[in-house]
């Protein structure tokens, strides 16, 4: 197979794990995808664009002609982490693994990968959106090896701090005094899918909706909801009643899944400035600008 990766996957890993590290990874890529397909005896169909901004996936048919996909990421990506996500929910709301046998790259059953819950209205798609969500939100396996919220976030805590943008201080001040309150009084700890938006739902065969692209995480459910609550951000950011309709939609989110609305207040705030000054680091202005618009309504 005559195969190119998506320009997406290649700016994004480039900004999430340094130039050098991607090109490195993308450059053997073409091998990695041989090989994964001869070890599992596939025939590949083609590369899904514009893809992921950390994976490759390629839709895949097994010797039987049954439809599958292929998914590749990199090891700095940490894809056994999904695996062992994946493989707890065992179908529950999210993409079922078919094969976790060794070897690179995770076969799993096959999505409509062109329709995502951003297809919908949507007061529609945060519907779904809540009910697929809440599936995922279980007890972690025994002895599992998830990084806690506290952990991930204390890097990208530390990230802001070093960032010398005056205009966001202010913001990066207020983001990161409500995630020291929040994770010294987190009231649980559940897998969470941890990169939880409409574009990770997908629709399916066996159930119409289901969460692909984990980045698991223990935690509370506040953390898993702070990322959905910004989604379609540009059309918040491009309304006069922007503001309000965003705070709102904090707020029946927190409502309709049980979650205490100042945790999700302060989560969706730590996240957004976390991501617009990460995006004003990489030379993103107009992302960053708009995340950190967005963060100074809440």
């Amino acid at each position: 197979m005559a195969f190119e990766p998506p320009q997406r996957l290649v700016r994004a890993l480039g900004e999430v794990y340094g130039d050098s590290a991607a090109r490195d990874w993308l450059d053997r890529l073409p091998g990695i995808v041989e090989d994964a397909l001869a070890r599992r005896d596939l025939r590949a169909e083609r590369v899904v664009v514009p893809g992921g901004r950390s994976s490759v996936v390629v839709l895949v048919r097994d010797r039987e002609e049954r439809a599958a996909a292929l998914k590749l990421a990199p090891p700095s990506a940490a894809p056994e982490r999904e695996l062992a996500a994946l493989a707890h929910w065992d179908g529950w709301g999210a993409v079922r693994v078919l094969d976790a046998s060794p070897g690179p790259g995770l076969l799993l059953e096959r999505l409509h990968t062109e329709v995502s819950l951003r297809s919908l209205p949507e007061a529609k798609a945060l519907l779904e959106a809540a009910g697929t969500v809440r599936r995922l939100w279980v007890d972690p396996p025994g002895g599992h090896g998830f990084a806690s919220v506290a952990e991930r976030t204390a890097g990208q805590a530390e990230a802001m701090r070093a960032a010398k943008d005056a205009e966001s201080a202010g913001l990066v001040a207020a983001a990161l005094a409500a995630r020291e309150e929040l994770v010294g009084s987190a009231p649980e700890e559940l897998l969470l899918h941890g990169a939880f938006r409409q574009g990770k739902v997908l629709a399916g065969d066996r159930t119409p909706w289901l969460a692909v692209g984990p980045d698991p995480v223990v935690g509370e459910r506040a953390y898993d909801l702070a990322r959905l609550a910004r989604d379609r951000v540009e059309d918040l950011v491009a309304t006069a009643a922007g503001a309000s309709v965003a705070r709102r939609r904090v707020n029946r989110l927190a409502d309709s899944l049980d979650v205490d609305r100042e945790r999700l207040r302060g989560w969706t705030l730590f996240r957004a400035v976390e991501s617009g000054t990460r995006a004003l680091a990489a030379g993103r202005r107009q992302d960053g600008e708009l995340l950190l618009e967005y963060a100074g309504w809440l």
